[in-house]
């Protein structure tokens, strides 16, 4: 297993080349111990995670912060819409 660099998180650092040839273990410990830096040239490159980890990540993005900030985000900001309506008088319904 690779040593784990100094990082505040306590993950484990690969160069790329042996996270190739260890593809099959990489995977595991990212399911099972967390997630798993590769790196190029000792530089930070990509961080592989579970599944479970990326739709949790995922799903606090998608969720807007307040409803006033969804709408401030809205893609209809600032788009003229006619909300005038006619007078409804209402129906006739027989008691």
């Amino acid at each position: 297993m690779p040593k784990a660099q100094n990082t505040k998180e306590r993950t484990a650092a690969w160069q790329i080349q042996t996270a190739k040839a260890r593809f099959s273990e990489v995977f595991r410990l990212a399911r099972t111990q967390g997630p798993q830096r590769i790196t190029r040239q000792g530089k930070e490159g990509v961080v592989m995670i579970s599944e479970e980890q990326y739709e949790r990540l995922t799903a606090r993005s998608r969720r807007p912060k307040s409803l006033v900030q969804f709408f401030r985000d809205s893609p209809l900001v600032g788009v003229a819409l006619d909300l005038v309506r006619d007078k409804d008088a209402g129906r006739d319904v027989d008691l």
